[in-house]
């Protein structure tokens, strides 16, 4: 039996350790198809086949501010890691062995509800109660949720993408927009200097030679990722606009009243300063400057943020664990249940 157990714990490491592995081959074809422009690019265009020299120069000058944007917002969006909730969300262990201990389920939510007291949770699960996460032992916070993949709660998840092998969320949401915008620029520059040698080669002005494919296949895939990231960009830009996640576009928050899918819509500029934040000299440049803290975020109606669950406005502000912006307010609402989720 023992033996069996040890199987098949290895097993599921094994497992885990092979998805962690495979998990790395999206971001390897996007760094082997960047590598490969830089070389056809830098080399077999400008070097190689352009003849005039401050031509050269000005694309090259040009081309290395775009790689490198790209190639530093590609490498926040990948390194960053996702933001969890602080230790104020957390069950500590007093309340986790009472609330292990305790078999009653009413009493069991009962607890919960005490421990909630002092969070500014205004959302709530489909069936109008509070969101938990079982996994993780977390009361979630707004716009939180679990990612399978990461196998932790992300604050205002957007989603996970393959492409960075990372959860898309509140510490690197701006990141990510960035580094969608960079390489559209980055594919546009490339398409737009190529195109004339394009043409040259095409009808047989050039030669032909290696330069040849670089420069046609450049075309192509420049112009191929150049439009499957517009209409990226163009979705999520529309999303920020809406202070939407993609999680809520596909379903709405709850919120005491129920669903709005624009329950924190506050108005575009105020929508953008909570991605980019307010100082806009740095809103293109992949450092950190969203608003808040990724635990409580403004409301739309602004009657919804009277929180039933916050009972201490003063001591959630003042905690060292969770700095808080905004206005947090009082009143408990017994009626309030909760619901665990995964």
């Amino acid at each position: 039996m023992r033996a069996e157990v040890r199987w098949n714990m290895a097993l599921s490491r094994g497992l885990r350790c092979c998805q962690r592995v495979f998990s790395w081959i999206p971001v390897l074809i996007i760094t082997s198809v960047v590598l490969w422009s830089y070389y056809a690019y830098v080399f077999e265009l400008c070097l190689f086949t352009i003849p005039n020299t401050f031509e050269k120069v000005a694309y090259l000058l040009v081309f290395h501010v775009c790689f490198v944007m790209f190639s530093w917002t590609y490498w926040k969006s990948i390194f960053t890691p996702p933001a969890t909730p602080c230790k104020k969300f957390q069950l500590s262990y007093s309340d986790k062995q009472r609330y292990e201990m305790e078999e009653r389920p009413d009493a069991q939510k009962q607890i919960l509800v005490e421990i909630a007291k002092k969070l500014p949770i205004f959302t709530r699960a489909q069936s109008g109660a509070i969101r938990f996460c079982d996994r993780c032992q977390v009361l979630k916070p707004d716009r939180c949720h679990h990612c399978s993949v990461c196998e932790t709660c992300v604050l205002k998840m957007d989603h996970h993408c393959p492409w960075v092998n990372n959860c898309v969320g509140f510490s690197n949401y701006k990141f990510f927009l960035l580094f969608l915008s960079y390489s559209m620029l980055y594919c546009i520059f490339i398409a737009a200097t190529v195109f004339q040698y394009f043409l040259k080669f095409w009808v047989g002005d050039l030669p032909n030679g290696s330069a040849k494919f670089h420069v046609l296949f450049l075309m192509f895939v420049a112009l191929m990722f150049f439009v499957s990231l517009m209409f990226l960009f163009g979705y999520h830009c529309w999303l920020v606009a809406k202070n939407r996640s993609t999680l809520e576009a596909f379903s709405a928050p709850v919120f005491v009243s129920g669903p709005d899918r624009n329950g924190f819509n506050v108005g575009v500029r105020k929508n953008l300063q909570q991605v980019f934040g307010e100082n806009r000299r740095l809103w293109f440049i992949p450092v950190f400057t969203s608003q808040g803290n990724g635990h409580f975020f403004p409301l739309k109606n602004r009657s919804e943020s009277r929180n039933p669950l916050l009972a201490n406005e003063e001591m959630w502000e003042e905690s060292e664990d969770c700095s808080e912006e905004g206005s947090l307010v009082e009143d408990q609402d017994p009626s309030v249940t909760i619901e665990m989720e995964e």
